[in-house]
């Protein structure tokens, strides 16, 4: 069963991880000899007792160090100490048994309690000194261990493809764990590593209902009302307590469900419903991995699951600070300038242009900004568009269907910066109205941007400048359409030629700029160059055409 971890009854800062039995027995100064049970096992702290039953005084995960002062009863005492749950038993030869009485060594044998020989000249004292030391040991490695993941999270929560970026960095600090970031209804949004098996896929999909637990559907007679919480026994990470009550027969363990299916609250009663208890975090194993999810912050009902082979000390504090991360990547900004964005679709929608609905938007003019990514996507990332629209600083963002991010920035964004995994193609300012064709030409120069392997291009191509102000838009347009006739039912032969002589007639840069071959950029311009019967060697006529298409 899926155990939830409540962070009500966790403590502040990471338990002490525990000290392997193993390691003890290789302080070859003690002398340790194990002698019976199984070869290792985790210590988390060491107990002296005397007691006939030290039951009542046990903890569990103790490596429980006795003389045998009281012992009548080697399988009565062992059963107890097993069902205490310690980790392990150290017996000390002297003062009261020249040697460990071999009653007892068959009692652990039979419960699969490791039993340790103490040699006379090794006080408890001393062995309880060594395993203080590893475990501040162990404490310092992983403390390393999380500050160094921490600032390599972090690191990745800056980067272009922020929250890919994040789980590729989860899965590296967690040795090679996969890790997936679903939905709200249990879709996979983004997924690093190597995937588990697929009954572990299954079970941590499952896992994810614990901590994000389906919203029913209300009735059209009855409120909806709060889903039934899975419920769980508060148990924190690395506590070495067994999840069952102790048990008195050999060997105790557990045995996991085949399916986990949490056990929810009963149904709210008429007086009103119950509270939600619904954890933020739970763990379970499935198919040989150790599985966890945790539930993101920020009204999105998003969860990170992660499957991995083995669980280390510091595996959960590494993971939460991956979860604070991607809250605040994911989750909306909410606030006045929301509700204006608002405001503005549902006007748009109910039939009102752009200039009506620009003013609630921003003052002044807009930029247009169109920006593809370093890396060829396999299609829209969200994620990733909203990251650069919040670097940019704007929420009005479109992740096109071809992988291309489009941003309206209000004003003049001339403080705009190249993005890292980024080219960017910025409009020059515009009027509302004017928005269509600012968008044109933002998509020409973010063609011309990787053309030119430059990080950034912006279209300096303001209309109604320079020598073009000499005649007005309308004339200029009737002279582009007459000129261009030729070739102006044909996207593919304007395109080329615009593109050709903004690049000053390169065609490597051209057929770059176009995803096409340059033997197919040849062949356009040769066809333009017919059907417009002009000499494109000659300068005078290509800056006549340049002048056309601009108003085309």
């Amino acid at each position: 069963m899926p155990d939830a971890l409540a962070s009500s009854s966790a403590p502040s800062a990471p338990p002490t991880p525990p000290v392997s039995l193993a390691a003890l027995l290789a302080r070859e100064e003690l002398g340790l000899r194990r002698i019976a049970g199984p070869e290792d096992a985790d210590l988390h702290w060491v107990h002296t007792s005397e007691m006939g039953d030290p039951y009542p005084y046990l903890l569990g995960g103790e490596l429980l160090l006795t003389a045998g002062v009281q012992l009548t009863d080697p399988d009565h005492y062992v059963s107890r100490v097993v069902a205490a749950g310690a980790a392990a038993l150290g017996f000390g030869v002297a003062p009261v048994y020249d040697t460990v009485p071999p009653a007892l060594v068959a009692a652990c044998e039979r419960y699969g309690l490791p039993l340790v020989e103490v040699p006379p000249p090794t006080t408890f004292t001393a062995i309880a000194r060594a395993v203080w030391r590893l475990m501040a040991e162990a404490r310092h490695r992983e403390l390393r261990r999380v500050a160094q993941a921490q600032q390599g999270l972090a690191t990745a929560a800056a980067r272009p493809d922020p929250v890919p970026a994040v789980l590729r960095q989860l899965t590296a600090r967690l040795d090679g764990a996969w890790a997936v970031l679903l939905s709200a209804e249990g879709a996979p949004l983004a997924t690093a590593g190597r995937p588990p098996s697929p009954d572990a896929h299954e079970a941590l999909i499952r896992l994810a209902r614990v901590v994000n637990p389906p919203q029913p559907e209300p009735t059209a007679s009855e409120p909806a009302t709060p889903a039934p919480a899975p419920t769980g026994t508060p148990t924190p990470p690395t506590t070495p307590a067994s999840r069952t009550a102790p048990a008195t027969g050999p060997n105790p363990k557990t045995t996991p469900a085949p399916a986990p299916a949490p056990r929810t609250t009963p149904a709210p009663t008429p007086t009103g419903p119950a509270p939600r208890t619904t954890p933020a975090s739970a763990t379970d194993t499935a198919g040989g991995s150790h599985l966890a999810a945790y539930a993101l912050a920020g009204g999105q009902r998003l969860v990170l699951g992660v499957a991995s082979d083995r669980r280390e000390a510091g595996d959960h504090t590494i993971a939460g600070v991956a979860v604070v991360l991607l809250s605040l990547l994911t989750t909306p900004h909410q606030g006045a300038a929301e509700s204006a964005r608002a405001a503005a679709l549902v006007r748009l929608l109910l039939g009102a242009d752009a200039a009506e609905v620009a003013p609630l938007l921003g003052a002044g003019g807009w930029t247009v900004v169109h920006a593809r990514p370093a890396a060829a996507p396999a299609g829209p990332d969200p994620l990733a568009a909203a990251a650069l629209g919040a670097a940019l600083g704007s929420a009005l963002v479109d992740a096109t269907e071809e992988g291309v991010v489009r941003v309206l920035l209000a004003g003049d964004a001339r403080d705009i910066e190249p993005q890292p995994g980024w080219t960017l193609g910025v409009s020059s300012p515009v009027p509302a109205s004017d928005l269509p064709a600012a968008d044109i030409r933002a998509e020409r120069a973010v063609r011309r941007a990787e053309a030119t392997r430059s990080p950034l291009v912006r279209d300096r191509a303001e209309a109604g400048g320079g020598l073009a102000s000499l005649i007005t838009p309308d004339e200029a347009r009737a002279h582009a359409r007459v000129q261009l006739a030729p070739i102006a039912d044909s996207p593919a032969l304007t395109t080329t030629l615009r593109t050709w002589l903004s690049l000053h007639g390169s065609w490597d840069r051209t057929a770059v700029a176009l995803d096409v071959h340059r033997n197919t950029v040849r062949q356009r311009i040769a066809r333009c160059a017919a059907l417009l019967d002009a000499d494109l060697d000659d300068a005078d006529v290509r800056m006549d055409l340049w002048f056309a298409l601009r108003w085309l």
